[in-house]
């Protein structure tokens, strides 16, 4: 794509908690995320507010080739107008921040279904529990008599 001055890239990897700061991150550890990937990134950016942007898939970051992340061009005006985000520094950490706060929530909302899922003294979680350590017994007591 030609260089245009109204359009800002932004690469997934730039928000990847796993990458150092020298390996292309580009946001602070508080505003990284795990395991980002484009579809997640939109829908951050959707948001935070930003309506003018264009996501182009399978495009390998030229320091990652090995990794087709993809990335999303977002108009530099259109984020100045609804975001209020003067570079794009500003702008990958209002998007980092929004991301890091919907990914906690969603790991918040996994604990509550897990947690609700088994609760102590419901039956059929001891019955899950107690035909699992028969089972591992009675391979014990196999294993001991050959």
């Amino acid at each position: 794509m030609d260089h245009n001055s109204d359009r800002i890239c932004v690469w997934p990897g730039y928000f990847d908690s796993k990458l150092s700061r020298r390996s292309g991150r580009r946001v602070p550890k508080d505003s990284a995320v795990s395991k980002p990937d484009l579809e997640q990134l939109v829908s951050a950016a959707k948001q935070l507010g930003i309506r003018k942007m264009k996501r182009e898939d399978g495009v390998s970051h030229p320091q990652r080739p090995h990794m087709s992340e993809g990335r999303l061009w977002i108009s530099s005006k259109g984020a100045q107008e609804h975001v209020g985000a003067n570079s794009k520094e500003e702008l990958l950490q209002l998007i980092g921040g929004q991301w890091k706060e919907m990914q906690d929530t969603e790991k918040i909302a996994e604990k509550k279904a897990l947690e609700e899922r088994a609760k102590p003294g419901q039956t059929w979680a001891k019955n899950q529990r107690k035909s699992r350590g028969t089972q591992r017994n009675q391979r014990n007591k196999s294993w001991k008599k050959k």
